[in-house]
């Protein structure tokens, strides 16, 4: 995909008011978080009664711990829980031997059960897999909560041509389940879920949905189901640079979930297409640079898009960031 330009980044702003009026007059965006808001990095979030949930990539040496965990009654004013894990698993220290961290997790809820999908990797590797957690509850209180480790989804190793990190799940309109993941190599891919367990079905195979060319910086995926498309977010170029991360965020649409996903001016994910939706240049401030690796919150009636982005003012700090999702006439996505 060629450098973005002004053109289109005008393009966005000028349909936000478009989406906007169609739904409701959105609130001031992006919003204006507070508490434990830094470090974040690859957020997802869920809500259970009154609470919203917010679970990150967490390092041993982090004080988030193994996968951070953050409460919030109003979805600004955030609080640090106590991490999922106490420890790396065993299983996930045998598959990755010198891993460090437990990353860029996913939480659905389903079957009856919080489902938690996380990543085992070490930097800039593709020997790496993909695990499950489950609660039948995220309160704390309930006699019947505690974090269930269920073990390996799925992994990849350098004879693979791609990275099994950074995982989402997607239930169709069929009711059958799906895992979407990748980070560079190849690019995205999918493969298909047992409702009942979790884990991978026994005879999938990786189905690719969206890939770039050398280098290719694409991971994140996350997708949603709006109005008969399945949509296709994900992060392009780089991370974990502070203020020089180029991260940005594009979303493709398909009325499959298995795709062809493309953009709105027809450009196969597959061939690097996406229509842009984060990026530094739309922050009017010029304070936040390479937001991505988002999640989708849907809240009564609004969507929000959920992400990390580093902020200028404080050394590249990785801070959360939460902006409403508008949707313009022709069914396409912009951050307000």
């Amino acid at each position: 995909m060629k450098p973005l330009t002004a053109g289109i980044a005008a393009l966005l702003i000028a349909a936000a008011p478009a989406a906007a009026n169609e739904e409701r007059a959105p609130p001031p965006a992006p919003l204006a978080l507070s508490g434990n808001v830094a470090p974040v990095h690859d957020p997802a979030i869920i809500k259970q009664g009154d609470t919203y949930h917010l679970f990150t990539t967490g390092n041993l040496r982090d004080k988030e711990g193994l996968i951070g965990w953050r409460t919030s009654k109003d979805l600004k004013e955030w609080t640090l829980q106590r991490p999922v894990f106490d420890a790396i698993p065993d299983w996930a220290k045998r598959a990755v031997p010198g891993t460090g961290g437990l990353w860029a997790p996913d939480i659905v809820h389903v079957g009856g059960e919080f489902r938690l999908y996380y990543s085992v990797s070490t930097f800039g590797k593709n020997r790496s897999a993909i695990g499950l957690v489950v609660t039948p509850t995220l309160d704390r209180t309930a006699p019947d909560f505690g974090w269930v480790d269920r073990g390996l989804v799925w992994q990849s190793t350098p004879n693979n041509d791609y990275n099994a990190i950074d995982p989402n799940i997607i239930v169709d309109g069929d009711g059958r389940h799906w895992m979407s993941f990748g980070s560079f190599w190849s690019g995205i891919k999918l493969v298909e879920l047992d409702p009942a367990t979790g884990l991978a079905l026994k005879d999938t195979k990786p189905v690719a949905i969206a890939r770039r060319s050398s280098p290719g910086a694409v991971e994140g995926p996350f997708i949603i189901r709006r109005d008969g498309y399945y949509y296709l977010f994900a992060s392009y170029d780089f991370c974990c640079r502070g203020v020089n991360s180029t991260y940005y965020t594009v979303v493709g649409r398909s009325q499959a979930v298995t795709g062809p996903y493309a953009d709105r001016d027809g450009k196969p994910m597959m061939k690097g297409g996406g229509l842009l939706v984060l990026h530094a240049e739309l922050d009017d401030a010029k304070r936040f640079v390479g937001p991505g690796h988002n999640s989708i919150l849907r809240d009564g009636g609004a969507d929000f898009i959920v992400y990390h982005a580093y902020d200028k003012l404080q050394n590249g700090r990785p801070t959360l960031r939460i902006q409403r999702l508008g949707w313009t006439p022709d069914g396409w996505p912009v951050a307000l």
